[in-house]
């Protein structure tokens, strides 16, 4: 069964050094997303799983939560501590946490197809 959490829980979290998948589409990423998150586009999950940390949970985001809350599910039937973010990246914002585009200088630059 999949972790969903709410963007408050989330947001104590990621303050604590999350480790955040967003699994929108680049476009979508480059226009605004949760500062240190890694874009892994919803199509390319599997692909990734290897690359995920088994020893923490993974937050994952996407515009609203329900892309995250499929993503979560695939992750956590791989044995990936997966939380899903409810809301996404809108409820997010919504609460006042901040929004980087690309070329901010974040540590996300990794971006996976």
């Amino acid at each position: 069964m999949v972790r969903e959490i709410d963007v408050r829980a989330f947001a104590a979290a990621h303050r604590d050094g999350a480790y955040v998948v967003d699994v929108r589409e680049a476009y979508e990423y480059v226009a605004g997303h949760v500062p240190g998150s890694r874009l892994i586009p919803l199509a390319a999950v599997h692909a990734h799983m290897a690359d995920l940390p088994r020893n923490e949970p993974v937050y994952v985001i996407c515009a609203t939560g329900n892309r995250s809350l499929a993503a979560a599910s695939w992750m956590s039937s791989a044995g990936i501590d997966a939380r899903s973010v409810a809301g996404g990246t809108s409820a997010w914002a919504q609460a006042g946490g901040p929004l980087v585009t690309r070329g901010q200088g974040t540590r996300d630059g990794e971006v996976a197809a």
